[in-house]
């Protein structure tokens, strides 16, 4: 199944009444700082605060009456665990999420709270695809990925979607739209709806540095698998390679990716909180890094869409961010 614009509309009309429509919002100061005008798209207003819901229901409202009493099975180091448990949840059927045992606290204790049965697994010895595999195998449940879904694809395509149409209301039309990349389910929704809406529009990336597997498969023509020896402050963003649905999307849409360190990401979420007064975590916040870090001045000057893609950040985390000690 492809995803285009016709599979939006359709997610959207699924999502209507149950995913929040977040708002475009707009910063004095942050244009003042940037020079240009920034139209800022926060899914941290979300449902779970992020994003992940919107691919989440999409694609369990569409199961089957029978598929849904055998439930579901995902696996994820916490947005998608948390949309995906909410999803089952509003849908009444059962939920298992596979997780990381070192997942920020939050994110597990919200996915429980969601109703959702938790199997941690040691990301360094398990392999979650394999647990996710064995456990919906034996349950007879349905794996629902991450991003490498093309309904899940097209439940993220919404986020793009609005953006446009909300700019298009303000009479601006986008010199380029910014989006974190992680394993590419966000971005390739997003430019997807963007690119067919608005033709001209550059789409960016932006992926935490070491961590640059969407970039080195654009640049070779072919998906690459990393394999970090080191943790990212951007833990949702550690996907190894980008997605075998999303890469060919991704070559056809994206016209550059950025790459962020810890302390611009750390500065873009002090940044975020103290004048935006938003509460974005690492993941969600790299577009808003790159903006302020002066790398995504080659498309154009004129006005950008950013995407804030969640706000599910540890608060200890936080504190030390907030304290610059990260």
């Amino acid at each position: 199944m492809s995803v285009g614009l016709a599979e939006i509309e359709a997610a959207a009309r699924r999502l209507k009444g149950h995913a929040v429509e977040t708002p475009l919002i707009e910063s004095p100061a942050l244009n003042d700082r940037l020079g240009r005008r920034v139209l800022i798209k926060p899914e941290t207003l979300q449902r779970v605060g992020a994003f992940k819901f919107r691919g989440a229901y999409n694609r369990l409202v569409q199961l089957s009456a029978d598929e849904r009493t055998r439930g579901v099975v995902a696996f994820s180091s916490g947005n998608h665990a948390q949309g995906v448990a909410l999803a089952a949840r509003l849908l009444g059927m059962p939920a298992l999420i596979v997780m990381p045992s070192d997942a920020p606290t939050v994110k597990v204790e919200a996915t429980r709270g969601y109703g959702a049965e938790i199997r941690l697994y040691d990301r360094l010895t398990e392999d979650r695809v394999a647990i996710a595999a064995q456990i919906a195998a034996e349950r007879g449940s349905v794996v629902v990925p991450a991003f490498d879904d093309p309904d899940v694809i097209a439940g993220q395509g919404t986020v793009g979607l609005e953006l446009v149409r909300q700019a298009e209301g303000q009479g601006v039309t986008f010199d380029v739209v910014v989006c974190p990349i992680g394993g590419g389910g966000l971005m390739a929704g997003v430019s997807t709806a963007v690119k067919a809406l608005s033709p001209n529009t550059a789409m960016v990336g932006v992926e935490p540095a070491g961590f640059d597997d969407t970039l080195r498969s654009l640049r070779k023509g072919e998906r690459v698998t990393l394999t970090p020896t080191t943790r990212s402050l951007c833990d949702a963003l550690e996907s190894p390679a980008p997605g075998q649905l999303t890469f060919p999307i991704l070559q056809k849409t994206v016209a550059d990716v950025a790459l962020v360190t810890d302390a611009e990401v750390a500065r873009a979420m002090r940044y975020a909180f103290s004048v935006l007064k938003l509460v974005v975590e690492p993941g969600g916040s790299v577009g808003l890094a790159a903006l302020l870090a002066g790398k995504v001045k080659s498309w154009g000057d004129g006005p950008a869409g950013l995407v804030l893609s969640g706000g599910n950040v540890d608060p200890e985390l936080f504190a030390k961010v907030l304290r610059e000690e990260v």
